[in-house]
């Protein structure tokens, strides 16, 4: 069972749960989020990927509120490395990978899948608090009390983490080397009306550092070189 929200991050820990050998599920979520064009790229990934089954789940965040991309509240642009590295940005969305992950949970409780993949980084991120290592073991604990299966012992869900102390840079390396193909990729939080990348919010720029850093090509085009 593997997060795919069609970002660079999920889109290598799906090749990597798929370089293990595991049969794929897949989930990712229409959230509210400020644009569509992620869960396109998600379907992409998911089918060159040969999942099995990918669901997309529908839950409307905007209700909640008190994020850069489900409020109406203005996305960073153009900070410093050490501006985004410090502090919980306003593109945090409150709770978010505890909503996913519970999601998650119960489809693999349901599926009889003992193993969860997501594509949470605690080096080159964005401050947020739910891709900590701490946060990740918690709901890995909280697995085993919350569910039928965990309680009988029929199944030991276990949260699998393979980014998480890798640099932006190792990470796209990790995915060449499996055969990532990036260009059906997508991680800017901020994309103009043709769904290009705006190469100016937070998660574009930790994106072009990564790949310049790996010594390789960002295959996406962006709305400002």
């Amino acid at each position: 069972m593997v997060l795919l929200s069609g970002g660079l991050d999920s889109t290598t820990a799906l090749a990597i749960a798929r370089s293990h050998g595991y049969e794929l599920h897949a989930m990712s979520f229409r959230y509210g989020q400020r644009h569509s064009v992620e869960i396109e790229c998600a379907s992409k990934v998911a089918k060159a990927a040969d999942v099995r089954r990918h669901l997309i789940v529908d839950l409307d965040l905007r209700a909640v509120g008190g994020s850069a991309l489900t409020d109406q509240i203005e996305v960073p642009k153009e900070r410093s490395v050490e501006e985004i590295g410090s502090g919980i940005p306003t593109t945090y969305v409150p709770a978010r990978n505890t909503i996913f992950l519970s999601f998650a949970l119960a489809w693999a409780e349901v599926l009889g899948a003992e193993d969860i993949f997501i594509g949470v980084n605690a080096l080159d991120y964005s401050g947020y608090p739910d891709c900590r290592p701490e946060y990740i073991e918690a709901f890995e604990k909280l697995a085993g009390l919350a569910t039928k299966a965990g309680v009988e012992g029929t199944l030991r869900l276990r949260i699998h983490t393979p980014l998480i102390a890798m640099t932006k840079a190792e990470i796209i390396r990790t995915g060449l080397a499996l055969g990532v193909d990036y260009s059906l990729t997508h991680s800017c939080y901020d994309p103009d009306a043709q769904g290009l990348a705006c190469g100016r919010c937070d998660s574009c720029l930790l994106r072009l550092k990564g790949f310049a850093e790996a010594g390789a090509t960002d295959p996406l085009s962006y709305a400002r070189p």
